[in-house]
């Protein structure tokens, strides 16, 4: 994090700063004079910046107006001893964060700095992370259809509608547009529309003015001007309130917006790219979507499919995701075995690429051994596909069965051994530090088992008693112990 700034050419003033602000581990740089300040602002910038209004040679204000022409999302706390109105209002509508009268409690100009420094986190945050484009991944011919529509799309402004389920890479692609067009230089911003409360949305698209709701202690950049002259990604639009909806074709239509609490209209230089994993004409037909809004919206669809639709790209991808993980964390990447990498290209994964990545973390960080075997895979994943796999075909000759190779070999009785399970499940207690491994493995497996004697026998205890080669009085204290219900003595 860089310092905060401190400028006024009281030099009480910038001690008491300094040492409050020393106190909170926080950094600071401090300037007797707005000229001093400006040169630096050449070669390095703030975190937050604190000045005086009135000082020999360029005034705080005009530090202030040259702060917000060039880094309009730096937070400036203006201070001065004379707290007139016409100063207060003149801060604000340069843009000034916060304004504060001389003298002031020092543990309140601190609670003010620190609100500044969460507001700047927050810009940083979202100029970091327009900075980073991952790769899109790809050989599978659906992918190639994708790659070919954005290079397509590569020199145009168009509003394009990204279509696809959740997790399949939509933002990848709203970030690879934005890359190849004539906008890659600006701004790129991403908002997901389901992820914010009803009642924060709009500001947190529009911004707002200082004392529009409760809790607006300070002026604020909505993502329309945050993304200025570049691009705005509109994550689950599908989701966005009725009235919201109402707003934002609004800005489509004329290209100009408020904040909330704001009277001065705000011109919108931004490309929209929206997506959504639901079914927009249908949403429409329900009434829960703006059939004018969708048409805006909907210039340039891309469907993106989902990981089950192009399997042949998870090795690829689970090469890449591991070899990723292994950077983050400092290590050597893990490999797949060809019966665990099978494994993965059979499974439905429907929470898409975004689930293979999280499974790769998992690998990376909880597998035992280099290599991985399909054994070492989560036991829930484990316990989903067997219970997804058909039972095996009767058992076929030496004869029937030699045309399959060794990894097919390897990965079907991989797939219907109960034990291999049985030892994925105990590893990942083992592993977790769990207590009672055996006894609770155990009371899961007579459990399982006595189960399904009785759902054989229809119940009947004896009988499923009989089946399991057990004593009636041992199945009927088992029952007991294990709380099984549904058994009945005759």
């Amino acid at each position: 994090m860089k310092p905060i700034w401190i400028v006024d050419d009281d030099q009480s003033i910038r001690w008491v700063l300094e040492k409050a602000l020393a106190r909170e581990n926080l950094a600071t740089r401090s300037f007797s004079s707005a000229r001093d300040a400006i040169a630096a602002l050449r070669d390095e910038t703030p975190q937050v910046l604190v000045s005086d209004i009135r000082m020999p040679g360029p005034s705080g204000l005009e530090l202030l107006q040259l702060v917000k022409e060039k880094f309009p999302g730096l937070p400036v706390i203006i201070m001065t001893a004379f707290s007139d109105l016409d100063s207060a209002v003149a801060a604000f509508q340069r843009g000034a964060f916060e304004y504060l009268a001389k003298p002031f409690d020092v543990d309140k100009a601190v609670e003010l700095i620190r609100r500044a420094l969460d507001e700047s986190l927050r810009e940083t945050e979202v100029e970091s992370g327009s900075m980073e484009t991952p790769e899109i991944l790809g050989q599978a011919p659906a992918m190639q259809e994708v790659f070919r529509a954005i290079g397509r799309l590569s020199q145009s402004n168009v509003t394009v509608l990204i279509t696809g389920e959740s997790g399949s890479g939509k933002e990848l692609v709203a970030r690879a547009l934005h890359k190849h067009s004539p906008r890659a230089a600006q701004p790129f911003i991403a908002l997901n529309t389901a992820a914010i409360p009803k009642d924060l949305l709009e500001s947190e698209l529009f911004g707002h003015e200082r004392g529009a709701f409760t809790g607006a202690q300070a002026t604020r950049r909505g993502r329309f001007e945050q993304a200025e002259g570049g691009t705005l990604f509109l994550d689950e639009i599908g989701d966005m309130p009725f009235d919201l909806q109402t707003r934002l074709l609004r800005v489509l239509s004329d290209g100009h917006f408020y904040r909330v609490g704001g009277h001065q209209p705000l011109k919108a230089n931004v490309r929209v790219i929206t997506a959504t994993h639901q079914h927009l004409e249908a949403r429409v037909k329900e009434g829960q979507f703006r059939e004018d809004l969708f048409h805006r919206l909907n210039v340039i669809r891309l469907r993106l499919p989902p990981l089950r639709e192009r399997r042949e790209d998870i090795p690829l991808l689970t090469r890449f995701f591991l070899q990723q993980s292994a950077r983050q964390l400092g290590g050597e990447a893990k490999r797949l075995s060809e019966a665990a990498m099978q494994f993965l290209c059979n499974l439905e994964f429907p929470g898409n690429v975004r689930q293979l990545q999280n499974l790769c973390n998992w690998i990376t960080v909880m597998a035992p051994a280099q290599t991985v075997e399909v054994s070492d895979l989560p036991a829930e994943l484990l316990q989903e596909q067997a219970s997804e796999t058909p039972p095996p075909p009767p058992a076929a000759s030496h004869s029937q069965n030699h045309h399959l190779t060794p990894a097919e070999a390897v990965s079907e009785a991989q797939l219907v051994s109960w034990l291999q399970l049985l030892e994925a499940q105990a590893t990942r207690m083992l592993q977790n530090s769990e207590a009672n491994v055996m006894d609770v493995l155990a009371r899961q497996f007579e459990s399982s088992v006595i189960k399904m004697a009785l759902k054989h026998t229809h119940g009947r205890k004896n009988d499923a008693a009989v089946r399991l080669g057990i004593g009636r009085n041992t199945i009927t204290r088992k029952i007991q112990e294990l709380g099984i219900a549904g058994a009945r003595d005759e």
